[in-house]
Parts: structure tokens; C-alpha cells; sequence
């Protein structure tokens, strides 16, 4: 498979101070990949180093086997031929829905410009707004036209900073899945910015999780969750907690919700105080069990209840639950570990990436 983005050792630095520490990654042709992190992490300027808007302190960029950046030479972002969309769609006032479009065909012309103009249309379902200004467009629609002017001329990639975090929550998911499948339909290779997991995971092939400047897990959405290599990106994607064990064998974790079997990749010697990683999806409620956790809260998730449960010892883990299992608060229910995944870390852990 062909490379349409590396990052080779990028670091940049604001007066004198690194944002940026030594990222690397490639991204593949056709691929959608996002940089995820908490607010100031340094992922939307790792971005603008890729568009070009930034110059990096170290390192190189290649788009599609050419060097546009290292830190003595930066080909402008106009001649990258990058796609770019914003959190603010950015589109014109003045101009229609259609008109919007056909600004990212300026060096098309004639029927092959109709043409495309046409396949955008059909490829983001905008037929029947096409004469109408953005004014009159629901944000969710807005950002659809925005995207079909960024796409509208193949760019060799296109860059997404945070486009649907002005949307209600409920449409996020939704329109990141409906962007998704637009980009593979016409084959752009894309990256996203996003502090949300569910709009990365719903659109991206693989995500970065990015914390004070460095990139610490570039993978797919399920080792992430499942296979976290670090304690901050164990803590950072999804839910979980951290419950205290020790090492017992090459295989095995005692913990007081019982031995733990799985692979310990880190090599841990037997004796070694661990925090073992429980997911909700760990713990599963069953009457017939003879541990008990008393319920401490819980929230409704239509199909599932999200509960938050206090062991004997005081420790609070959670636990995914049918709905219609619906226990009072206070209320002890019966538990056992389901865990297929087994990830543990030296009991002094650091939730940081330092």
C-alpha cells in the first residue's frame, strides 16, 4: 500500500518551547486517521505543521513521497494541494450552495466541471439546498458544503480540525460516520482533530492519542481500548478504573475480584504490586454470583445501565448492565470478571505522558 503522509521526527517549538516532541507516523493512501487529545495537547498545530502553516523545530513531512517541510525548507501551502476544513465551515455568505462547491473547481472548466459539481451533489446528498445560502443551512448541512469545496478538487489529503465540535452532540456521531463514508467513496486519504472518541472512532482507520506534544499510540481504535501501551492512553480512551494487584505467575494477577489469567507482555516479575485495568464491559452482573458489589450510582443508557459499583475494600469499578436489570442505588448485586484483555501496569503509574 502506497504512503500519502509521513511524519519523520517532527518537533516544533513557540519561543523557544516545544509543543510538538518527536512525532512520527504514516498514514496510507485512502486512509482516514485522527489525532486525539485533550485541549492543548498540540494536535491542531501538528496539524497546521502538515498543511504547511507551521515551520518544524526537527524532522520532515512527506505527502506522497515528497519532502514539504524539514526546518531549513517549506514548499507554501498553497502548492501542497491539501483540502482543509474548520470547526466554522467557512463557507462564503454571498454565495449559493452550488457556487460554494464550484469555488474549489477554479481550474476546472466546461462539462468537466458540471460533472464534478454533479458527482459532489450525489456523493453528499445536497440536491435539494443547492440554490440556497449558507445562512439558510442547518449546521450539520453547512458542514457537508464545506467539505464537498474542500474534496471538490482530489486533494492529496485533507485536513479536518475539530469540524463537528459546534454540532449538538447527537449529530456528531452521525455526521462523522456519514463524512467517512463520503471520503472512501471517493477514495481521499484524510486527517481529523478531535478531543471527542466517539467521532474519532466512528470515522477514523487509525488514531493517534496525543498528550503534551507527543504522540503516544498510533493504532487502531480497538487496541486502544483493548491494548493500551501506556497508563495515560489506558485512562484517556474509554472507561475504566484501575484495580490494585499482584503478580503471581507469568499469567497471572491476583486481585480481591480473583485471579486474572492473561498474557503480562511487560515481564513482570512474580511479587510485583500492579494496577490492573477494568473496563465496564469486564464486570458482569450475575445473581448467582457470590461477590457482591453494593450499587453507588448508575446511569441509564437506554439499552444498558452504567453503574458505578463500591467493592468490600472501598475501591469503585463499573460495570455495563441490561436495563431491564434495573437495582436501587445502595442496593448490593452480584458480580464476576469477564476480561478478555488482560492490561496491567507497575503499581506506580503515571497518568501523564512525562
Amino acid at each position: 500500500m502506497n504512503t500519502a503522509l509521513e511524519l519523520k521526527n517532527i518537533s516544533v517549538a513557540f519561543d523557544q518551547r516545544k509543543v510538538i516532541n518527536a512525532i512520527s507516523f504514516v498514514l496510507n493512501e485512502g486512509d482516514i486517521g485522527c489525532l486525539l487529545g485533550p485541549s492543548g495537547c498540540g494536535k491542531t498545530t501538528l496539524l497546521r505543521t502538515i498543511a504547511g502553516f507551521e515551520a518544524p523545530l526537527e524532522g520532515e513531512v512527506w505527502i506522497r513521497g515528497v519532502r514539504v517541510s524539514d526546518r531549513k525548507y517549506l514548499v507554501p501551502v498553497e502548492q501542497r494541494q491539501i483540502g482543509m476544513v474548520f470547526q466554522d465551515s467557512a463557507l462564503f455568505p454571498h454565495m449559493t450552495v452550488r457556487e460554494n462547491i464550484a469555488f474549489g473547481l477554479q481550474q476546472m472548466h466546461g462539462r468537466q466541471k458540471e460533472e464534478r459539481i454533479t458527482e459532489l451533489v450525489d456523493l453528499l446528498e445536497i440536491s435539494e439546498f443547492l440554490h440556497k445560502y449558507p445562512h439558510r443551512l442547518s449546521g450539520g448541512q453547512q458542514q457537508r458544503v464545506a467539505l464537498g469545496r474542500a474534496i471538490a478538487s482530489r486533494p492529496r489529503i485533507l485536513l479536518l480540525d475539530e469540524p463537528f465540535a459546534s454540532l449538538d452532540f447527537e449529530l456528531r456521531e452521525q455526521l462523522a460516520q456519514e463524512v467517512r463514508n463520503v471520503l472512501k467513496q471517493d477514495g481521499i486519504t484524510a486527517v481529523l482533530v478531535s478531543h471527542n472518541q466517539l467521532e474519532a472512532f466512528a470515522m477514523a482507520d487509525i488514531v493517534g492519542v496525543i498528550n503534551d506534544g507527543r504522540l503516544l499510540q498510533w493504532d487502531t481504535a480497538f487496541n486502544l481500548y483493548h491494548r493500551p501501551v501506556t497508563a495515560y492512553v489506558a485512562d484517556f480512551v474509554g472507561e475504566g478504573v484501575f484495580l490494585s494487584g499482584k503478580v503471581i505467575s507469568d499469567k497471572e494477577v491476583q486481585t480481591e475480584l480473583g485471579t486474572i489469567t492473561g498474557t503480562l507482555s511487560l515481564g513482570l516479575e512474580h511479587g510485583t504490586s500492579v494496577k490492573v485495568l477494568i473496563r465496564p464491559d469486564d464486570i458482569v452482573h450475575d445473581d448467582n454470583s457470590a461477590l457482591t458489589a453494593n450499587v453507588l450510582d448508575k446511569a441509564f443508557r437506554g439499552a444498558e445501565f452504567l453503574y458505578t459499583l463500591m467493592l468490600a475494600s472501598g475501591t469503585k469499578v463499573l460495570s455495563l448492565v441490561p436495563s431491564h436489570h434495573n437495582h436501587p442505588v445502595n442496593e448490593p448485586i452480584g458480580i464476576r470478571l469477564e476480561i478478555d484483555h488482560l492490561v496491567v501496569f507497575p503499581a506506580r503509574i503515571d497518568h501523564s505522558c512525562r
